[in-house]
């Protein structure tokens, strides 16, 4: 029955060597079914040359409310951020 099929998360990637983004969801009964509802769904105008799709069960993300803690010690480590270098006039887009 449909209301039991597990939710899916759509990736495509738009042309080789770019990376794939997120566009949707959707539910399907398993992993083949999904990359043919993501084409139908997701790809009508050859937008992708690449499709990923990954059950929503099996991503496990940070909380909102975890971001001090995971993203804040990056902060303190200066050479991370390479800010007091002098970039050269003829440098674009740095």
């Amino acid at each position: 029955m449909k209301n039991n099929w597990p939710i899916w998360e759509v990736f495509i990637r738009s042309k080789n060597g770019l990376s794939h983004k997120h566009v949707g969801s959707l539910h399907a009964a398993d992993a083949e079914m999904a990359i043919e509802n993501a084409r139908d769904v997701y790809t009508r105008r050859t937008e992708g040359v690449s499709l990923w799709v990954v059950e929503s069960k099996n991503i496990t993300a940070s909380a909102p409310t975890d971001a001090d803690a995971l993203f804040e010690p990056a902060a303190n480590k200066i050479y991370r951020h390479p800010t007091f270098y002098n970039l050269p006039d003829e440098v674009k887009h740095m």
